[in-house]
């Protein structure tokens, strides 16, 4: 039996769900049942008020009723087109397709309207809730057994999941064959509503009619983001259906077993499903507390490789020492690499770890060490002013690097249960704001404006700016201040070292100790070189740092003076995407949706999630992956430097901006915040326009800035998506 064969025969085995309609889409789809028989669908409250409309020229109303004709007629006479849109943003296609006007639907789309319009899901969404709430029952199911919680399953709907199973509908609820929204989303290969469906409760281990539980209905289309996600819910990897086949015996008759590995992979798991085991002299009591010592261990490390590489470039010949420098540092990089196969599901893989902040404290413990033992008794007392400037530097950049790891960026409180995250839905619903804009569903909060969820974080973070993975940490509202003093204090400190050792290396040339003997250089460098070769090493690595640290420098202050941060400076830009780890190693800010769109990508409503692999199946097509490059381009911060340098942005987008007040405002709100430069600020607390506001509650523009604006070039904040930058 082919593959395609066994896939046919697992299909039918979860019913005729895929065979009843052509959705909007153009994909088949499930046959949703009809939820109302009153035509009207509330159309004389939607419609604004004002001047009385001749019926023949409503085109709302004539795509409602499916009035063909008379639609084609508008057409031809030119008043209207199929991309037409009211204020709220509904085009007549969503008045067709939410009355059940399939003719109509299929010549609105003929004629080019817009599938993917927003307005659509939002009226969707906002005309369940009216039923729900005029006693509709969810429980209700069609002729094939379905209820409208499989249904919204079926098209992976995710805000529309969030609303149903915020009406009390049970999650485990069965169709006619056993199968629970969580087998669905798992065969469906929608690793977001798998996430949610089991953060709601779903039962990992249920069984439909045949056996099957949600790990082998994944294995069918081989999603690795619901495998992984399943597995790490608990499921039994080892569970057997009605005829004895296991998730193993399911992934090699699918062709999924690369992702059914790569997954137990991921979670800790070898290829039989086992648990891989450390052993070592002591690993019972070094693990006791497995992510306190891997976190200590990936920190720690660099420590080890920066100091080996250092030393050995310096001590031996240079064709001989760089090679081999290399070579140690890849064959140390290569022992951590194994170490963490070892680490807790959620460190799988360096840039999930502090092995960045790791290289950056080496380097600051190295260089720092090596000023106190050598550097400073040979030239304090001929530069102490140097000496005292560095050594001040030096010390404030340790503390703000340290306070911008280790405080909370300022995290969007969240809701306290059912009840409150129930109202607020109802309030966005109300507002037509139940969108990805403004609700996060991993988090289950309203997003406040200049938010973001960080994936890396699993948190909305107030007046995000980026995600660092030089400091393991966000970038927001409570440590951006440290953040920049970081920048500004080791730029400096770079900088007075760079002249210390250059009066360092003076004072030992005039003593003539070194040796001649070189390679390639001059005799008196040869001497200089070779008198201490640590320290010119060490140095040159150190002053490297001043590309990228100058290059951030020169964005941060950019940004500061306009009133804007990294995430929204660089929307709009055009990112080529690379793999799921590179961009997570590189710290870009993810774009992304909670849409059916983005379900289907694999993500948890956030954007490429390296933890939630997009969905493969056998002849799925993968995205084109980045070079080293490019990859390196993100994690210094290049991109971010050429696209402000250049300054390609629309200028309207600046003046749309209600949260600038001016340079000089924008810079006084910045520097001048109140707030304590050595300690904690209070959460979300910041100064905008002169005034102390809330980020973690700032869901409208201030009225103070929107007024500026509403005297000048008019306009409002828009929410943006973009990619994290460093």
């Amino acid at each position: 039996m082919s593959p395609e064969d066994k896939e046919s025969q697992y299909t039918n085995a979860m019913g005729t769900a895929t065979n009843s309609l052509m959705g909007l889409n153009g994909k088949a789809s499930v046959a949703a049942p009809k939820l109302s028989d009153d035509d009207h669908v509330e159309m004389e409250e939607i419609l604004s008020a004002g001047s009385p409309v001749n019926p023949d020229e409503d085109i709302m109303q004539l795509a409602r009723l499916g009035d063909i004709q008379g639609i084609e007629n508008l057409f031809d006479s030119g008043k209207f087109n199929a991309a037409y849109a009211d204020a709220e943003g509904i085009t007549p296609l969503h008045w067709a397709a939410i009355n059940n006007q399939y003719a109509m639907c299929q010549f609105l789309l003929k004629a080019g309207a817009d599938v993917n319009k927003k307005g659509g899901t939002q009226l969707l969404r906002l005309r369940f809730n009216l039923l729900l709430e005029h006693g509709a029952d969810p429980l209700l199911t069609d002729v094939q057994g379905y209820n409208i919680l499989h249904l919204a399953t079926f098209e992976g709907n995710i805000f529309l999941l969030v609303l149903l199973l915020h009406q009390n509908i049970q999650v485990d609820i069965p169709d006619s064959h056993g199968h629970t929204s969580l087998m669905w989303a798992a065969y469906k290969g929608f690793p977001a509503c798998v996430d949610l469906f089991l953060r709601w409760g779903a039962d990992v281990h249920a069984v439909d009619e045949g056996g099957f539980t949600a790990l082998h209905w994944a294995l069918v289309k081989g999603s690795q983001g619901c495998i992984q996600k399943l597995i790490e819910y608990g499921a039994d990897r080892f569970a057997e259906t009605s005829t004895g086949k296991t998730p193993a015996i399911t992934a090699e008759e699918m062709k999924t077993q690369r992702f059914w590995h790569r997954a137990l992979r991921e979670c800790g798991y070898d290829e039989d499903g086992k648990p891989r085991m450390i052993d070592f002299p002591l690993s019972s009591w070094f693990l006791k507390d497995k992510r306190a010592f891997m976190t200590k261990f990936f920190f720690f490390f660099p420590f080890l490789v920066i100091w080996t590489m250092i030393m050995i470039s310096s001590h031996m010949v240079v064709f001989a020492g760089v090679p081999l420098a290399l070579f140690a540092g890849y064959g140390l990089q290569y022992i951590a690499q194994q170490v963490i196969d070892y680490a807790p599901s959620d460190m799988r893989h360096l840039h999930k770890t502090p092995w960045l902040p790791g290289i950056f404290a080496g380097t600051l413990f190295w260089v720092g060490l090596r000023w106190l033992t050598t550097i400073l008794p040979a030239t304090y007392s001929s530069y102490p002013f140097s000496n005292l400037t560095f050594g001040v530097a030096y010390s404030l950049c340790g503390y703000f690097y340290f306070c911008t790891m280790f405080y909370e960026p300022g995290y969007v409180p969240k809701l306290g249960g059912l009840g409150p995250q129930k109202a607020v839905i109802d309030e966005l619903l109300a507002l037509w704001k139940f969108d990805d804009q403004n609700f996060c569903v991993p988090c289950m909060v309203r997003q406040p404006l200049r938010s973001k969820h960080c994936k890396r974080c699993n948190r909305c973070v107030a007046k995000h700016d980026h995600h660092c993975p030089w400091a393991y940490n966000c970038i927001g509202v409570n440590n951006h201040r440290h953040f920049f003093l970081y920048l500004v204090t080791l730029e400096l400190g770079i900088i007075m070292l760079v002249r210390l050792v250059f009066k360092y290396f003076e004072i030992i040339a005039e003593k003539k100790d070194g040796s001649t003997e070189c390679n390639i250089l001059a005799l008196e460098l040869c001497r200089i070189v070779n008198a201490d070769p640590y320290t010119i090493v060490l140095s040159i690595w150190a002053a490297l740092q001043l590309t990228w640290v100058t290059m951030l420098m020169f964005v941060q202050f950019v940004q500061v003076s306009r009133a804007m941060t990294t995430w929204e400076n660089m929307r709009g830009s055009h990112h080529s995407h690379g793999s799921k780890a590179s961009q997570a190693i590189t710290s870009a800010l993810t774009s992304g949706s909670t849409t059916l769109a983005g379900a289907q990508l694999g993500n948890t409503g956030l954007g490429p999630d390296p933890a939630l692999p997009p969905t493969h199946a056998p002849g799925h097509n993968h995205h084109h992956k980045e070079g080293c490059f490019a990859q390196w381009k993100k994690m210094l911060g290049v991109d971010t430097f050429v696209e402000t340098a250049l300054n390609k942005k629309d200028r309207s987008h600046r003046t749309r901006n209600p949260f600038s007040a001016g340079c000089l405002t924008n810079c006084k709100d910045f520097w001048c915040d109140p707030a304590p430069v050595f300690g904690k600020r209070e959460n979300g607390a910041a100064m905008l326009g002169g005034q102390v506001v809330d980020y973690t509650a700032m869901y409208e523009a201030p009225r103070l800035m929107s007024a500026r604006r509403s005297g000048g070039s008019g306009g409002q904040y828009e929410s943006v998506g973009a990619d994290d930058s460093v």
